[in-house]
């Protein structure tokens, strides 16, 4: 693969990576309220987890690249 193929690659990768957790985190609020009606644990377990989350994704990410040597 090319130089600027994987420029677009990795931008592309950003770009829904971020619009996905842009999406969970617009409705987060939301659904924690929700979920506080139930239990305020649930909905501050649920939040923890949706932040946890987010960085996971970019860990494995990280870890991806790396193991394909790049």
């Amino acid at each position: 693969m090319s130089g600027e193929n994987k420029g677009k690659s990795a931008a592309f990768a950003a770009f829904f990576i971020l619009l996905g957790t842009g999406v969970v985190f617009y409705f987060l609020p939301r659904v924690m309220i929700a979920l506080g009606d139930v239990s305020p644990w649930l909905a501050g377990a649920f939040g923890a987890l949706m932040v946890l989350a987010f960085f996971l994704l970019f860990w494995l990410r990280a870890r991806y690249q790396r193991n394909r040597g790049n």
